[in-house]
């Protein structure tokens, strides 16, 4: 067994934790996605899931070649990449009023949660990348999924900091 597709596809071997490999891979994506945003802004970020998504393309073919299994509890850099799709709506933000991201504390939490439903749940297209049945999928799903959850944040702060600011 190539060790790197492992590493990356386990995101340094946390989708090894139990019970719920998934959440435990969402919630490691929290710290890292804070640091590459307080290292390099939204920027920064993007680029984290972009090369989060390509290398665990790569990484979950090469992890899944030959066996039954297309989508193991152990591969979670999908979570990773979905998680930081989700959480770059309070990136985008913090930048844009140059605020401290950890004070948008309630964002983190929705981010949280809403991908955790929507990945777990799997809505419409979410599905549908799901059934694909192949590496991309696997990764194709958590990012749609991210998707939704970066929309119901942005929905959910603008409600907030709109309709509530009065």
């Amino acid at each position: 067994m190539n060790k790197l597709p492992h590493i990356i596809a386990t995101f340094g071997f946390v989708g090894h934790l139990r019970p719920a490999p998934g959440t435990w891979g969402s919630l490691a994506a929290l710290p890292v996605g804070w640091l590459l945003h307080t290292i390099g802004g939204a920027g920064l970020l993007i680029v984290g899931i972009v090369l989060s998504f390509a290398s665990g393309w790569w990484a979950t073919a090469l992890e899944t070649r030959g066996k039954e299994d297309h989508d193991p509890s152990e591969i979670v850099i999908d979570e990773v990449a979905g998680q930081w799709i989700a959480i770059l709506p309070l990136s985008l933000g913090a930048s844009h009023v140059n605020a401290d991201i950890l004070g948008l504390w309630p964002g983190w939490i929705c981010a949280f949660v809403l991908f955790r439903l929507f990945d777990i749940l799997k809505p419409g297209p979410i599905g549908w990348a799901d059934r694909r049945g192949d590496a991309l999928g696997v990764m194709l799903d958590d990012v749609i999924a991210g998707l939704f959850a970066a929309i119901g944040v942005a929905l959910l702060a603008g409600a907030a900091h709109g309709i509530l600011a009065i």
